[in-house]
């Protein structure tokens, strides 16, 4: 990874030399990095990092949750799926800069609005692959949970969330990099403090080094997030790992 960053790094230099871009079309590794420094110095930096950080943290905990809940329900029921589906696909048809602006004149311009954009975001994907995990369970061992009398409880934690848990991780590391592009997209509608707020005003000043530094964070933000997911999925699924060996 570090080879292929240094290429990387390597290669934007040979572009700005080669081509003689201005600094407000193209900057440097090197004014990225002071600028970089400048923000974290003056304690600019961590306080948009703070706010972007709470509602992508708001976010992902509610449109996880609430997808987890109503996609377990629709799982197990076939009536509330006709009933609920043609919303659902829906409002995935709507694009969410489109929503976006009625969600921030609703709720206003503070982190509410954020939250509930990034949860949108985060909905379907975990929504989807609850409802399939939950189906993945072979029908015989439900029917084995039945002739040894186990409560609904029993089943769910013994046999349907052992079986979702696969498919469901997938939705979530998805959910887990998306959750930071809503949080975002709050940000450019109306705020005034978030990465996305950083961003907008890097490009009304033609600050285009602000600009990036926001843009890597938010990368990086997204690879942490990604990578807990990740190792959580790992820890979790160890069981099955051991099984397949």
């Amino acid at each position: 990874m570090f080879v292929s960053m240094a290429g990387m790094l390597v290669a934007w230099q040979l572009l700005i030399v080669l081509g003689d871009f201005p600094r407000f079309i193209l900057p440097s590794p090197g004014d990225v990095l002071k600028r970089f420094l400048e923000i974290v110095g003056d304690g600019s930096l961590f306080r948009h990092l703070v706010t972007t950080l709470k509602e992508v943290l708001s976010g992902l905990a509610l449109g996880v949750s609430s997808a987890t809940t109503l996609g377990y329900l629709i799982a197990k029921s076939r009536w509330m799926e006709r009933l609920l589906a043609p919303y659902i696909v829906a409002s995935q048809s709507v694009p969410l800069v489109a929503i976006a602006p009625l969600l921030v004149i609703w709720f206003g311009p503070g982190i509410l609005s954020k939250v509930l954009i990034a949860a949108l975001i985060v909905f379907f994907p975990v929504l989807v692959n609850t409802v399939v995990g939950v189906r993945a369970a072979p029908e015989d061992l439900h029917t084995l949970m039945r002739s040894l009398q186990a409560t609904r409880w029993q089943t769910l934690r013994l046999l349907e969330i052992p079986a979702a848990l696969p498919v469901f991780f997938g939705g979530l590391r998805v959910g887990a990099t998306l959750v930071v592009i809503g949080a975002v997209v709050g940000e450019f509608v109306g705020a005034d403090s978030g990465l996305g707020f950083l961003i907008n005003v890097g490009r009304g000043l033609y600050d285009t080094s602000l600009v990036f530094v926001a843009v890597f964070v938010l990368i990086s933000m997204a690879l942490i997030l990604y990578g807990i997911v990740a190792g959580i999925e790992a820890r979790l699924l160890a069981w099955q790992r051991r099984a397949q060996d």
